[in-house]
């Protein structure tokens, strides 16, 4: 017989709900960035890592944690978290829109459940689960209804498995430094390396004036960025990733689309068709399946008089 524990159970919630607010700030950030369509891309994005990363280290020093110097490999970790998390994956977006529906893009991003099911436990030296692995393709799936498809060419499609590669690499890169760094670690190295990434790409691309010109709603649009959808949203990601590891946190980034679909409604845009709410059903179907807390067996009532469990196994031990 098998028994699933309360307190396994509600300690497994804890772990994945801040994962799940991280990922529904995310979508929230589909909405907001419609208003920065006509800002100079880097200038922004760099003023919003900046003002993030100062965010953080106030946060750190009030919360009295340790934000430790990376030593040796870990630059390159936490830079390639920045340089392909936040700075190209949001070039891949931009360009990527100028050749295909921005549905596309969001459903390429929404295939990271199965990279990472694959390659994040890999990383953290274990098998893949089976569980997660046949949940993945389901929050794909859901995650594609709600999206949809759209019209692209060759150049879209490359943009688009760029952005998914990007994706991915923002929680896999992560793995070999969350043991020491953690997430407020982590999240303030990656954020204060791509403010300098991209600081450095608006004095090469851009016109730092351009600044300038931004109306009221696109500082408070870039502000929004800062604030929930980095500061707080890569704390929350990464406090979960630590947690569950990345297989397991990867399944959460089906609720970004979710969470993108509602804010849509709540900023006045159209109700979701049939295909969508379809899709979200999809979405927390696998979810659910490849959430589920892991079960454990039961302890016997009875003992041999030898003193050994009895059929001589050992009671697996939950994740």
């Amino acid at each position: 017989m098998q028994t699933t524990t309360p307190a396994s159970s509600s300690s497994s919630l804890r772990d994945l709900a801040p994962g799940v607010a991280g990922m529904a700030l995310v979508g929230s950030s589909v909405t907001i960035s419609h208003a920065l369509v006509d800002a100079p891309l880097f200038a922004v994005q760099s003023v919003r890592y900046a003002a993030a990363a100062l965010l953080l280290l106030a946060l750190a020093r009030a919360a009295r944690v340790p934000v430790l110097r990376p030593r040796g490999r870990e630059w390159l970790w936490l830079g390639g978290i920045a340089a392909s998390g936040l700075v190209l994956f949001n070039v891949a977006v931009v360009r990527g829109v100028a050749h295909a529906e921005p549905a596309v893009i969001a459903v390429a991003v929404a295939s990271v459940p199965v990279l990472l099911g694959v390659i994040g436990p890999f990383l953290e030296g274990r098998r893949p689960s089976r569980r997660v692995m046949c949940a993945a393709p389901v929050v794909v799936a859901g995650a594609v209804l709600v999206q949809g498809t759209g019209r692209t060419d060759a150049a879209g499609v490359a943009w688009a498995a760029l952005a998914l590669a990007c994706e991915a690499a923002f929680t896999l890169l992560a793995v070999p430094v969350l043991r020491r760094h953690g997430a407020w670690g982590v999240s303030v190295h990656s954020v204060w390396l791509g403010a300098l990434m991209l600081a450095g790409l608006t004095v090469l691309c851009e016109r730092p004036s351009e600044l300038g010109s931004l109306r009221a709603g696109q500082w408070a649009a870039a502000g929004y960025l800062a604030v929930m959808v980095t500061a707080v949203a890569f704390l929350l990601w990464y406090r979960t990733v630590a947690a569950v590891g990345a297989g397991r946190a990867g399944l959460l980034t089906g609720v970004a689309p979710l969470a993108a679909a509602g804010a849509g409604v709540l900023t006045g845009g159209p109700v979701p068709g049939p295909a969508v709410w379809l899709g979200m059903a999809v979405v927390v179907a696998g979810l659910a399946a490849g959430l589920r807390p892991a079960r454990a067996a039961a302890a016997p009532a009875r003992a041999p008089r030898t003193g050994r469990v009895a059929g001589g196994d050992r009671a697996p031990t939950a994740p």
